[in-house]
């Protein structure tokens, strides 16, 4: 008996989904398994860490480091504070902002090009800091050179990490975070020890070549996945039709606006408001980064196995609002040792767990760098007016920090209300399905 042909089962469609929809996986034609389903864990998943790690140090951690150059630059350019300021402001500003171009070039599939060319150009920016001696020199090399570079350089190499997790990408993108902290000792530690042995040049270009080590390393460690490419703007505005992303954005926003002003003026409160001297308000910078280190994989493990990126971004952030309100508590030296140590493992939580909270709205891993850059661009506009904005109101209240203080509280505590919202939003696709956790 003669039995009807069966009909192979067809392969699901591979065009780019709509926000909102739920991705549609490219299936390969040997295997049953998506090939843009992350590995999730291995050797090699797990290895990219090590590059992403190394770029946040270059990045983020040279970046929020800058306390120890803006008190060198001040004593020895004579300069107002609020105008080395800039440079540091502008080498925050540009990591977020260039990120979203390097993120969408990294989709487009060059990540390795950008981490390489990131890393010349920082690098670079280092060895032209050591050499400058006017400030229009300073803010070209260590403001907008570094800057350029580790836009170019951390995007990249913390969406492949993404491209690899999905059950374990908040510990993963975590640990990748921790860089940020890690440079943050590194790199000003190096400058404050070495200057008075060896003069502030020789203690950045040491700076620089311990950089071009990290770099290679790095450079030869990464190895992209190979996902499908699909053609797409480096501003995908679709991505803002997602109501809950947007609404994430927002939050993102506010709470950026005011995170780096707590870390940049903690130093000057302690010279005005404790009275502690220039050198000693220094160890806070370096007491905060190191307690935020510990805590990112920490919370990292909590969003991944019980709360949720999103949710535990939101709920870290409020607490890092209520520790701005706090701030106003501080008045003596073992209070400001105490505070700094709360205030770097609340804010090391927050900041470690944000591009994976970022990714929780991505639902093609092909757009990863993109939607992420994204986010981190409007950041870096919060992070670029945020503090002049503080520095605006404690001039305005006679150099009392209180009003800038509760100013910082407010917005935080609203932007982690904001993140909270947007894992609890419903969105529908066009088939009915919905989809709220993130």
């Amino acid at each position: 008996m003669n039995r009807p042909p069966t009909a192979k089962p067809r392969a699901p469609p591979v065009d780019s989904p709509l926000v909102g929809e739920e991705i549609t996986p490219t299936y390969s034609t040997s295997s049953a398994i998506p090939i843009d389903e992350p590995p999730d864990g291995g050797f090699l998943a797990w290895s990219q860490i090590v590059p992403g790690h190394i770029a946040n140090m270059l990045s983020w951690g040279y970046g929020t480091g800058f306390s120890v150059f803006q008190l060198y630059y001040k004593q020895t350019m004579h300069l107002p504070a609020s105008q080395v300021a800039w440079v540091g402001s502008i080498q925050i500003f540009l990591c977020f902002v260039i990120g979203m171009v390097s993120g969408r070039l990294s989709d487009a599939g060059y990540p390795k090009l950008l981490y390489a060319t990131g890393a010349i150009v920082t690098v670079f920016g280092m060895f032209m800091t050591s050499l400058a001696t006017t400030y229009w020199q300073v803010l070209l090399a260590q403001g907008f050179l570094t800057g350029i570079g580790g836009g170019l350089m951390f995007m990249p190499a913390t969406a492949n990490v993404a491209t690899y997790f999905k059950k374990n990408r908040s510990l993963a993108v975590a640990l990748n975070g921790c860089g940020s902290s890690t440079g943050a000792i590194l790199f000003p530690a190096l400058v404050q020890f070495l200057t008075p042995k060896l003069g502030f040049g020789w203690a950045v270009r040491i700076c620089g070549f311990i950089g071009l080590f990290l770099a290679v390393i790095g450079f030869f460690v990464l190895k992209p996945r190979k996902l499908r490419r699909i053609p797409a703007p480096v501003v995908d505005w679709n991505a803002f039709k997602n109501i809950p992303y947007s609404t994430f954005c927002a939050g993102a926003f506010l709470i950026y606006f005011s995170l780096f002003t707590m870390l940049l003026y903690i130093n000057s409160f302690a010279r005005e408001s404790i009275g502690l001297s220039n050198q000693e308000s220094i160890n806070f910078v370096l007491v905060t980064n190191a307690v935020a280190m510990p805590a990112r994989p920490i919370f990292g493990v909590i969003a991944d196995r019980y709360a949720g990126p999103v949710n535990t971004f939101g709920i870290n952030c409020i607490a890092l609002g209520i520790m701005a309100f706090g701030w106003i508590g501080v008045h003596t030296r073992s209070d400001m040792y105490a505070y700094s140590v709360v205030m770097g493992f609340v804010n090391g939580g927050a900041q470690g767990i944000f591009s994976s909270a970022v990714s929780s709205f991505v639902k093609d891993v092909t757009k990863m760098g993109t939607w992420i850059g994204m986010a981190f661009a409007l950041c870096g506009f919060a992070t670029l007016a945020g503090p002049p904005t503080m520095g605006a109101i404690i001039d305005a209240s006679g150099g009392r920090y209180i009003w800038g203080q509760l100013w910082a509280g407010l917005t935080i505590v609203i932007g982690g209300i904001f993140i909270l919202a947007s894992s609890r939003l419903v969105v529908k696709d066009r088939g009915g399905n919905i989809w709220t956790k993130v």
